[in-house]
């Protein structure tokens, strides 16, 4: 069965993006671009929610007029071929060849992505659907960058969830800046 692998960048403070919502503090130094090029590699499908998506629908396809950073350039064409699965109530379809789900039983759809046969799916940022899948007991992984800034507030990586108890599976700094935490379900 695939596994669904949560992959967040989160300030000190806990939080995703900021109080005006801005994400301009996460850096992708070499080896924190070398440990999601890990993740890619493992995933069959990147996993969005409808928010998330909307900004890497807007931001991928267009991504060499909008940047030159190296992380942005390389992760280009791997966003381009890759599956991609769109969490949704509201939309009934997706830009860029995505699939929409969770229009139905949210426990049933995903269950049945994780029974199909291929590679992990990996789902990044955003907190909402994160929430909804740690509520159902459907996330294997957390994959925690914690970044160096403190933002006093916005949107936490974890809203309206229960305690859960996980397993540290590893944990090293990136970039000598960064904190990787990576947890596994389970005590």
């Amino acid at each position: 069965m695939r596994e669904i692998v949560y992959y967040v960048h989160q300030s000190v403070d806990g939080y995703i993006h900021g109080p005006n919502g801005e994400f301009d503090w996460a850096q992708m130094g070499p080896e924190l671009s070398a440990y999601s090029s890990e993740l890619n590699e493992r995933a069959g499908a990147f996993l969005y929610g409808r928010k998330v998506w909307e900004l890497m629908s807007y931001y991928w396809p267009r991504v060499e007029s909008m940047s030159q950073d190296p992380h942005d350039l390389a992760f280009a064409p791997v966003w381009r071929k890759m599956p991609k699965i769109v969490v949704s109530r509201t939309l009934t379809e997706a830009a860029e060849g995505a699939r929409v789900v969770g229009a139905g039983d949210l426990a049933a759809e995903i269950g049945a992505l994780k029974a199909e046969p291929g590679k992990d799916l990996l789902l990044s940022g955003g907190s909402k659907l994160a929430a909804a899948l740690t509520g159902l007991g459907l996330i294997d992984e957390y994959a925690i960058v914690v970044h160096p800034v403190v933002l006093g507030g916005g949107q936490p990586v974890f809203v309206d969830v229960e305690r859960l108890g996980l397993r540290l599976a590893e944990s090293r700094i990136l970039d000598a800046r960064s904190v990787l935490l990576r947890y596994r379900r389970g005590e």
